[in-house]
């Protein structure tokens, strides 16, 4: 009986658009441009995307054209909705403050609990929010400022803050204690 020699293939790598040659490096810089602007699209960096995007467009290859479009056409849809949400009342625009504080969008924050204060002056629980991120983020300075005019304006805020562990890094600030636990 003869024995046959078997031959291994060697196969090519597949990506997101398809199975690269292992010979065209031109294509492969192509795909890691294409995945590269996927993900800043994924982490919510819509600019970035779009401009990677477009310059693909331009310049990439045609069987990747119709997805590089409705790449561009979400990242155009994300930016024309950033900064322009609509909130039926005080308390919804301050949740979707807090969810961004949350996903620890520090900036995005800020924003939307100034904004808050722009429309509403008196907002208290605003600058109870300030007072949260700046805690967060470290500055105990502005932390302290804020909790102040959050206990000024609304003197509950005080009970609250006592039992929120977002003020943990503050616990051992003695003006922070003082604030909280004032000697009467």
């Amino acid at each position: 009986m003869a024995q046959t020699k078997t031959e291994t293939t060697k196969r090519s790598p597949r990506t997101l658009a398809g199975t690269a040659s292992a010979n065209d490096g031109a294509r492969a810089q192509v795909l890691a441009h294409y995945e590269a602007a996927i993900r800043l699209l994924q982490e919510g960096k819509y600019e970035r995307a779009h401009a990677a995007f477009d310059k693909m467009l331009s310049a990439g290859p045609g069987d990747l054209a119709d997805r590089i479009r409705m790449y561009i056409n979400a990242c155009l849809q994300q930016m024309a909705q950033k900064g322009k949400a609509n909130f039926s009342s005080c308390e919804e625009h301050y949740d979707y403050a807090v969810s961004l504080l949350n996903d620890g969008l520090y900036e995005d924050a800020r924003e939307q609990f100034n904004a808050i204060l722009k429309t509403n002056d008196k907002a208290d629980y605003a600058f109870y929010g300030l007072a949260v991120l700046a805690s967060m983020t470290g500055d105990s300075h502005t932390c302290l400022e804020h909790l102040t005019e959050a206990i000024r304006r609304n003197p509950q805020n005080r009970i609250q803050a006592r039992a929120d562990s977002d003020f943990q890094d503050m616990a051992d600030d003695p003006r922070f204690t003082e604030l909280l636990y004032p000697e009467v």
